[in-house]
């Protein structure tokens, strides 16, 4: 059993062009109409396509191609939906292109098909809660594999997603429900997500999350904070981190913001990834000032020289990847979502 898709709306609407969209842009009331019904059908606001038109500028992209995605988002903080620009599937690959590291992506791996029966609420047009039931079958996982070259060398970068844990809701963070796409392209779906997900690993200076992704999450899954250990934390004690002239380092967490413990945390797993240490430091440098830096540099040489144990423990004759070569971690298309989030972050 389906359900009417609060994806499904009318297509033609009047959003009224703001003056930017010209002067700015120099775009015609035609293209806006465009943008309105055909690009963006389901945007709500000429807020969410201003800010695809300033992500898209930046990076120097075709907004008609549509290259990003206008996604609403539950905040708890605002007991509604808001709306975000995420890139596309097709715009994180043109990123990754565009670092001529890229050297190609194996077809996708699934997993075993899954059958299942989802049972809860979702909004309709009208934003009138409905009770329903749908069964999908799905592949319960999949893997992509995306090569980069790294120190002249062809290496794999393999991502397995999960279905269950990959698909958009179509009533929010409580709800159960996939949305009409999931359950229209489970497979093709999943798969958007299986390569923005190994894209991300073999490119985590350059690539984020898809909007494929994003779709059905809550902006308070960004900045939960759950995960992270506010306790004390002797940082040096198992890798025996010290400093010559003030012995070992300790840093108390609870003084960290917890939003800036998981960026680093996020920094660090995608840097050991690619082995991209000096653009992770003058990231780190640019990013972070005082204490946040200590503990994000802190953090970064625990990694770093645990990879180097492990990489000489496997080759004790390896040469050291050039790290110079490596692109840096804040790029344009980086500064542009985070100018488009920032807008976003006014609004809340």
């Amino acid at each position: 059993m389906s359900y009417p898709s609060k994806n499904t709306q009318p297509k033609t609407r009047n959003l009224p062009m703001p003056v930017d969209a010209h002067q700015v842009y120099g775009l015609s009331e035609q293209s806006w109409k465009v943008l309105t019904e055909v690009t963006f059908p389901t945007a709500k606001t000429p807020e969410a396509i201003m800010m695809a038109l300033d992500y898209c500028r930046a990076r120097k992209l075709d907004i008609f191609k549509k290259p990003v995605h206008i996604v609403p988002m539950w905040s708890t903080a605002l007991g509604r939906n808001v709306e975000t620009v995420w890139p596309s599937i097709m715009e994180i690959q043109t990123t990754a292109t565009r670092t001529g590291l890229w050297a190609g992506m194996d077809r996708p791996v699934w997993g075993p098909d899954v059958t299942h029966t989802f049972t809860g609420k979702f909004k309709d047009d009208t934003d009138t809660w409905q009770e329903s039931t749908v069964t999908v079958t799905f592949p319960e996982w999949v893997a992509v594999t995306v090569y980069r070259l790294v120190g002249g060398r062809r290496c794999a970068f393999t991502e397995e997603v999960y279905w269950m844990e990959a698909y958009s809701t179509a009533g929010g963070k409580n709800s159960q429900l996939p949305t009409a796409m999931w359950i229209k392209r489970p497979k093709g779906q999943l798969g958007k997500c299986g390569k923005a997900a190994s894209l991300r690993a073999a490119f985590p200076e350059d690539c984020g999350y898809a909007a494929e992704e994003m779709d059905g999450k809550s902006l308070d899954e960004l900045n939960d904070g759950a995960v992270i250990n506010g306790s004390a934390s002797r940082l040096d004690a198992i890798y025996g981190d010290t400093d010559a002239d003030t012995g070992p380092r300790v840093i108390d967490l609870s003084m960290i913001n917890p939003k800036v413990q998981k960026a680093v945390a996020e920094l660090v797993r995608r840097t050991a990834m690619a082995g991209a240490w000096k653009a992770a430091y003058d990231y780190a440098n640019n990013k972070f000032a005082g204490l946040e830096l200590t503990y994000a540099i802190t953090e970064l040489d625990k990694a770093s020289q645990a990879a180097k144990a492990v990489s000489n423990a496997i080759d004790p004759g390896n040469q050291a990847i050039d790290e110079a070569s490596m692109p840096p971690v804040s790029t344009v298309a980086s500064e542009a979502l985070h100018k488009a989030r920032e807008t976003l972050g006014s609004l809340r």
